[in-house]
């Protein structure tokens, strides 16, 4: 599948996938067209442990894997948070306050955080099938 030169790090494969930090692309699979975000990949335990905490605002989304809770204490900003299995599935999706904790989710093995509003805005809901789009440089 040709994504304007990058390629897919995942493609539905359970086995492999081998994200590392850094820049992606999210591409949430819907029925009339598909909507495509910018995404930070978070996979290091300290980039995971930073998330999005003390910023005030977010560009696209971001994902951390592997991950089937959050929290916002020290948040700045309400996050809507999607929870995805193995397949890349949302498994939940919840708007979150800052300063709350998530209660985990047994299926979900990576999560995805955006603003308030975005996942709706982008057709995010459970069921919901997604890609994360790395370039090719990155997945070396």
């Amino acid at each position: 599948m040709d994504h304007g030169g990058v390629s897919s790090a995942v493609e539905g494969a359970r086995v492999g996938r081998k994200w590392r930090d850094g820049q992606g692309e999210l591409v949430v699979r819907g029925t009339d067209r598909d909507v495509r975000v910018p995404l930070e990949i978070a996979v290091s335990y300290r980039a995971r442990t930073k998330g999005l905490l003390g910023r005030d605002a977010v560009d696209g989304a971001m994902l951390l894997s592997p991950a089937s809770s959050v929290h916002t204490f020290r948040m700045r900003m309400p996050i809507d948070v999607a929870y995805l299995d193995r397949d890349l599935r949302v498994v939940a999706v919840r708007t979150m306050r800052p300063g709350r904790l998530g209660m985990p989710r047994l299926r979900a093995r990576h999560v995805v955080e955006a603003a308030a509003g975005a996942m709706r805005e982008w057709g995010v809901r459970e069921g919901t099938r997604v890609e994360v789009v790395v370039a090719a440089a990155a997945e070396e």
